[in-house]
């Protein structure tokens, strides 16, 4: 049970919102919003089905891998993963997205609200071609909110200082998370997912 019961609730306890994080918030792209994910190789899509489950998706590619179709509209392309369509399935049944796109060494995100449907439009997916490999599958937002989060979290995480990044040893593969979990084989497991990163990226 919530200890904090509705909205005026919530407000009253965490105290006003800030003027400036009151005007940020647009609705279509200003010049800043495309040079960020222009320059963006990373974000997280946040999808969620119609009883409220909700699911978070990374997605990556090269800088600049959303396509910005207008003001309003962004493209985003699917690449080869796991097959589970979580997110897509989730689209069909509940079309509302969140998006949060990362820049390396910056610090601020850039977050993205909408809806969206799934494309299997020809010319768009040519566009975002990769090593020759053309999607077969993506994703049209339709934006309808958008605004710059201050770098807090990014900074108490010191997520791009490399003294702060773990010695690999020290957590397991995936493999062998997997062969536990599973009770399989840990280096077969490992040498599937080593040669799908090498030749199944695209």
């Amino acid at each position: 049970m919530n200890d904090i019961p509705d909205p005026t609730a919530l407000r009253a306890h965490m105290g006003s919102i800030s003027p400036t994080a009151e005007r940020k918030v647009m609705h279509h792209l200003d010049p800043h919003a495309r040079h960020f994910i222009a320059l963006s190789p990373f974000l997280v899509l946040a999808t969620s089905d119609t009883n409220g489950q909700v699911d978070a998706s990374p997605r990556g590619d090269p800088a600049g891998f959303v396509q910005i179709l207008d003001d309003t509209t962004l493209f985003l392309p699917d690449r080869p993963g796991n097959n589970r369509v979580d997110s897509f399935a989730n689209i069909l049944a509940n079309p509302g997205v969140g998006l949060l796109f990362l820049v390396p060494g910056v610090d601020e995100t850039l977050r993205v609200n909408g809806t969206a449907c799934l494309s299997t439009d020809a010319d768009m997916l040519a566009a975002t071609e990769v090593q020759g490999r053309i999607p077969r599958t993506g994703m049209v937002v339709a934006i309808t909110e958008l605004f710059f989060h201050c770098g807090k979290a990014l900074k108490r995480a010191h997520l791009w200082n490399p003294a702060a990044q773990i010695e690999r040893a020290t957590f397991p593969t995936l493999g062998r998370i997997l062969a536990d979990q599973q009770n399989g084989d840990a280096a077969a497991m490992d040498e599937r997912i080593e040669t799908a990163y090498r030749t199944r990226v695209y």
